[in-house]
């Protein structure tokens, strides 16, 4: 029988954290061999397929009141790609009154004072620890790759992917791929005016965005940027805070796709979902587009395979690409 998707859950204690928002959830898409076995038959827990093991691991981390279901697409391609993929889900109050699904950002560690002291993503290292777990004790034991770990988000996810991506924080990290984020830092938090925050370390990075951004554009004025752009923002983040890493970081902004073309099904009872601009392409060709990218780059980036490479540099010539930059 061909490998299948599955996924199993964990969960994790987030040290520092004020009780109940206190824990973290893991959701472990991989590539599963079924083998009728009476186990499996009752728990319908699947053991691991080793054919192509061990496999690296993405960690995409959510957006604002995004839960991980919207993201279930992509995680279950990337498992077909041969990439264990964790979608995590915090529920925590980051600001007084506020109570949300969150990236799990430490406000302190986003201000003039405290930025770059540590991470300000605090769900990195107990993902870490549970990874660690599985590799010990668990249906994926012995065969994930934890030397090739991938950082990935969608919104403010995406957002806290880029500023977290260094190495001596997540130990094993070797790519970065986002969408519809930008690192933009809020006047809210004492910062200037269109104050970009830096990418800590070199590494590929992929940043995907759609020209259709209604979210975005209506996001402006938190960061003393221009309103009712949705490009703008991702653009100047790619030219002036990403880090230079010798052709191997991209800007790709897709035509026709909004904020949520990243998310399915997208729930229009949280989030911002009311602010984003209509879609002028096929949602699901969008996402298949998103997939393709993606796929290509980690192939390219994180296998380093010529084929993958080869695909990558065949879809940025694409006629659906509004805009591609490359460094």
């Amino acid at each position: 029988m061909a490998n299948l998707v599955r996924a199993l859950y964990r969960a994790a204690c987030v040290p520092g954290a004020p009780a109940p928002y206190d824990r973290v959830t893991l959701k472990v898409h991989y590539p599963a061999a079924y083998q009728g076995s009476e186990a499996e038959r009752n728990s319908g827990l699947l053991p691991a397929a080793g054919d192509a093991a061990p496999y690296p691991v993405v960690i995409l981390l959510p957006g604002i009141n995004l839960g991980a279901e919207g993201s279930g697409w992509l995680c279950q391609q990337l498992a077909e790609a041969g990439f264990v993929t964790v979608a995590v889900t915090m529920i925590s109050e980051e600001m007084p009154g506020y109570i949300s699904i969150t990236p799990g950002l430490r406000m302190d560690r986003l201000t003039p004072e405290g930025f770059g002291s540590g991470p300000s993503c605090q769900l990195l290292a107990p993902v870490l620890t549970c990874l660690q777990s599985l590799q010990d004790d668990s249906v994926l034991a012995g065969l994930l790759d934890l030397d090739r770990l991938v950082l990935a988000g969608h919104s403010a996810g995406g957002t806290a992917a880029l500023i977290n991506a260094d190495p001596r924080w997540l130990p094993g990290l070797c790519a970065v791929f986002t969408y519809g984020a930008h690192t933009g830092a809020a006047t809210a938090l004492g910062w200037p005016e269109q104050t970009l925050l830096p990418m800590p370390a070199a590494l590929p990075t992929l940043l995907l965005g759609g020209d259709r951004d209604g979210v975005i554009a209506a996001s402006g004025h938190r960061y003393g940027g221009r309103e009712a752009d949705p490009i703008h923002s991702l653009e100047r983040t790619f030219v002036d805070a990403v880090r230079e890493e010798d052709g191997n970081a991209y800007l790709c902004i897709l035509e026709g796709a909004n904020h949520f073309s990243f998310a399915h099904p997208v729930d229009g009872t949280t989030g911002r979902d009311f602010l984003d601009w209509d879609t002028g392409a096929d949602p699901a060709v969008t996402r298949q587009r998103i997939a393709e990218l993606i796929v290509a780059f980690l192939g390219a980036s994180v296998h380093a395979d010529p084929g993958a490479a080869a695909a990558l540099r065949t879809l940025l010539q694409a006629d659906w690409l509004r805009l591609v930059r490359t460094k």
